[in-house]
Parts: C-alpha cells; sequence; structure tokens
C-alpha cells in the first residue's frame, strides 16, 4: 500500500467518524428539545387559572319583548358583577354563584345591548343591561360556557339549583302556558317537564307581570330528593296548589298524598 492510499483511508476513517458523532450530536439535540417542549406543553396544561369576581356594580334594566308592554318603562334595579378569568373580565354575571362540584359552579350572566336604531348609526351606542340565562364555570382550565336550560324565559323563570339539578318555572312561546322543570347539566333532555295549573303568563300580562313572576321558587328538599312546585294564581280551599316531585336517578316520580303526610311526619 503506497503512503498516498493509506493517507487517504485515514482521511475517509476520520471523516466517517465525524459523521457519525455529528449525527449522534443531532439525535441528542432533537430529543433534547422534543423532551423540553413536553415539559413545557405539561407546565401550560398544569398552570392554575384564576378565577374570582369584582365588585358589585348597580345598573337599570329595562325588560323588553312582546308580552311586557306593562312594565317596558319601568327600569329594574340590577346589581351585577365581572367574572374574572386571570383577571381579564370574561362576563357579567347578577346574583349568587351555586357551586356544582369543589371545581365547578354555575350562575347567571348579564349582557348589555346595543339599543341603537339604525336612524342613530351617527350618535354614540345605546347599551341598555339585560339578563341572560346560566354559566357553567371551571375554576381549573377557567373555562366558561352556557348551559341550555329549556323554557327558561329570563324575564319570568327563576332557577333554584341543588347539586346539578336546576328547578324553575318555564315559559311557552306564546305564553299561554307555564310549566314546572327540572334540568340537570350535562343532559340534552330536561328530566322533568309538566304543566302547571294556574293563570298563565299572558293573562297576567293585563295587570302587568313582574320579575320572576312564572311561579313561587321551586323548594329542594334531600332523602329522597324532590322538588316542589306551587302554581302562580292558582289556589284551592287549602290554599295554593303545590305539587312534589321525587328524583330518583334521572327519573322524577310524583308524590301521592300518603308519601307527603309521611314526610311530613318525620
Amino acid at each position: 500500500m503506497t503512503p498516498a492510499l493509506a493517507a487517504l483511508i485515514g482521511i475517509c476513517l476520520i471523516s466517517a467518524m465525524a459523521g457519525i458523532y455529528i449525527c449522534r450530536w443531532r439525535v441528542q439535540m432533537a430529543l433534547f428539545v422534543f423532551i423540553c417542549s413536553l415539559h413545557g406543553v405539561a407546565y401550560s396544561a398544569s398552570k392554575a387559572h384564576v378565577v374570582a369576581f369584582g365588585k358589585w356594580t348597580t345598573v337599570s334594566w329595562i325588560p323588553t319583548g312582546a308580552m311586557r308592554d306593562k312594565v317596558e318603562d319601568k327600569p329594574v334595579a340590577l346589581k351585577v358583577r365581572p367574572l374574572l378569568v386571570d383577571a381579564r373580565i370574561k362576563e357579567f354575571t347578577l346574583g349568587p354563584a351555586h357551586d356544582v362540584t369543589d371545581r365547578l359552579f354555575v350562575v347567571r350572566r348579564a349582557f348589555r345591548v346595543n339599543d341603537t336604531l339604525p336612524q342613530e348609526s351617527a350618535a354614540p351606542p345605546r347599551w341598555q343591561w339585560q339578563r341572560g340565562g346560566w354559566l357553567l364555570v371551571d375554576r381549573v382550565s377557567g373555562h366558561v360556557s352556557p348551559i341550555n336550560l329549556p323554557e327558561f324565559d329570563v324575564f319570568y323563570s327563576e332557577a333554584n339549583w341543588y347539586r346539578d339539578y336546576a328547578a324553575y318555572c318555564g315559559v311557552s312561546d306564546d305564553g299561554t302556558k307555564v310549566y314546572a322543570v327540572v334540568a340537570q347539566i350535562g343532559r340534552r333532555k330536561v328530566v322533568l317537564k309538566k304543566v302547571l295549573a294556574g293563570k298563565s303568563v299572558a293573562a297576567n300580562e293585563t295587570t302587568g307581570a313582574a320579575p320572576d313572576s312564572a311561579c313561587p321558587l321551586p323548594a329542594w328538599q334531600r332523602s329522597p330528593i324532590r322538588v316542589t312546585f306551587e302554581s302562580a294564581g292558582a289556589s284551592s280551599e287549602a290554599g295554593a296548589v303545590k305539587q312534589a316531585f321525587v328524583i330518583r336517578g334521572h327519573v322524577i316520580d310524583l308524590m301521592t298524598e300518603e308519601e307527603e303526610d309521611e314526610e311530613a311526619a318525620k
């Protein structure tokens, strides 16, 4: 073997070894970057969000709607406060919040709508406060999502929460029917929907119905879980007409008079 050939072979071996080291170094760097990215994702996923409420503010609410002419010009005072996620305003809310779990809670939404007419486009916007539906808030993720409560009327209905159940008196679109409704978070269909006897919302319009007047606030009891509805404007010789329902899983049974007497005797 000539010296020139030996030198050439030596150079090739050195180049090959250098290429192997460079390739190994590149693989190690790629692994390092990948591991760092995984740590970054894990850190961002585990980062805690701060969910809090701001200070209460009193605002004027002017009820509007086709069936509410009697009270349309009478402002109603509302106390609202902002819902803050990481110190940023996510929504405005009204009323107390209800803890569903140690992580989830529900609260009612308030918002402003632009009441400016088309011919008033040159003027500053006329903002009016309105009452909305209910929101589900996750304290850990900071996620805020609306809750679907069928037949819930933002003017006439008032919800009473127990666990993940909402009991309220719903109203049909034409205001001729009032329903006893129990809805559960996460279920597409309501657990209970039953027509209540008594005056309809449309009938109450002749006297100027007040907010949350579809019926008195339903009352919850436990062991067994049951809810009692009272019809608005309905009465009998014994007093207001009441109906109690027992929740067994996702099924609701109407309590009989014997069962109510047994519960009252305990």
